[in-house]
């Protein structure tokens, strides 16, 4: 009985301590996610807006939370007297000023394993929609039905080789699918061994050889100082005329101004941008007047499934570092 008492009691007490933990929600929270936190007692503050004036104005009483779209920028985190732990409900954490968060003792986590399914489909939704041209189809056939059937550019993406700049969980997932078509595929990723690959798939050391032999090449890396812009004029330049690039991952990894001149004097086929420089896009930008690309607004991880998966993975991240544990999903360096 006295066991019993003193399992009973330390329930208790770190359930206690977790009523009195706030958790910050600029945006909302799926079910599964506040769930797991109200069932731990975990007091959930929903926030004012998601800007940085709203969360500056929300944060300093709070311990933790869980950011979509917010920016934490270094005013943010000196505002937040009392948060210990901030986690990205996702994989990217571009939008973190990591060395404030360091300086304020701020653990960062995001939920990397969450969103991989969604954004390798969709990654291969774009080589399909490219290699049918089906924005030009879609455009040609309300003037010239038989136009648009036959004789608008299509053709299979089976056999052609795909390049993969990042060969993580999403880019080995969009392997995998990809070998499914019976894509060859080569990746590039300068953190991974040739033992980390899928089942055929080859890693490649030699970067621009992505550029020089593949008919897609696709994006799985962060935003970060050394990948900024690293795909440009010179890279376009190597790709074949018929090729495709799809970049799913972050817009600043790609010098814009750049392949916009690849693609409107057609040094290469098509691309297909989920993500732009600029987010959110204007309705005029340039790069939705082309009829050889395919842009849409960074949707990628923006499925039921993937939402429902990284609520409760930030859920748990904010529990195991306010609880004492390890956290499961730390972003590097932290």
């Amino acid at each position: 009985m006295s066991r019993l008492l003193a399992i009973s009691a330390a329930a208790f007490q770190m359930n206690g301590n977790a009523m009195s933990k706030r958790i910050l929600l600029p945006q909302e929270l799926m079910p599964e996610g506040r769930e797991y936190l109200e069932s731990r007692g975990y007091q959930l503050v929903t926030g004012s807006g998601m800007d940085e004036d709203h969360v500056i104005h929300d944060i300093p009483e709070c311990d933790g939370i869980i950011v979509r779209l917010s920016p934490m920028s270094a005013r943010v985190f000196d505002a937040a007297k009392k948060l210990k732990v901030l986690v990205r409900h996702g994989s990217g954490y571009d939008t973190v000023d990591l060395a404030a968060a360091k300086k304020h003792g701020v653990t960062v986590l995001n939920a990397p394993l969450a969103n991989s399914t969604s954004v390798a489909e969709l990654a291969l939704f774009y080589m399909l929609h490219c290699s049918r041209n089906f924005r030009l189809v879609q455009q040609t056939m309300l003037v010239d039905y038989y136009k648009a059937k036959l004789d608008t550019p299509k053709s299979e993406i089976a056999c052609k080789k795909l390049g993969l700049i990042g060969v993580g969980n999403i880019g080995s997932r969009v392997a995998k699918m990809a070998r499914g078509f019976d894509m060859q595929v080569i990746g590039f990723d300068p953190y991974k061994t040739q033992a980390d690959m899928p089942e055929g798939v080859e890693l490649t050391q030699d970067f621009d050889r992505i550029f020089t032999d593949c008919d897609f090449v696709s994006l799985h890396c962060p935003s970060t100082p050394e990948t900024k812009g690293f795909v440009n004029a010179r890279q376009l330049g190597l790709m074949k005329g018929s090729a495709v690039l799809i970049n799913t991952a972050r817009g600043t990894i790609v010098n814009e101004d750049d392949l916009y001149g690849a693609l409107t004097n057609r040094k290469i086929a098509g691309a297909a941008l989920d993500v732009l420089a600029v987010e959110p896009f204007k309705p005029d930008h340039r790069m939705l007047k082309l009829d050889n690309v395919v842009v849409a607004p960074h949707i990628g991880a923006a499925t039921r499934e993937a939402t429902h998966r990284a609520s409760l993975h930030s859920a748990i991240g904010i529990h195991e570092v306010l609880s004492g544990q390890k956290p499961s999903w730390p972003v590097p360096g932290f």
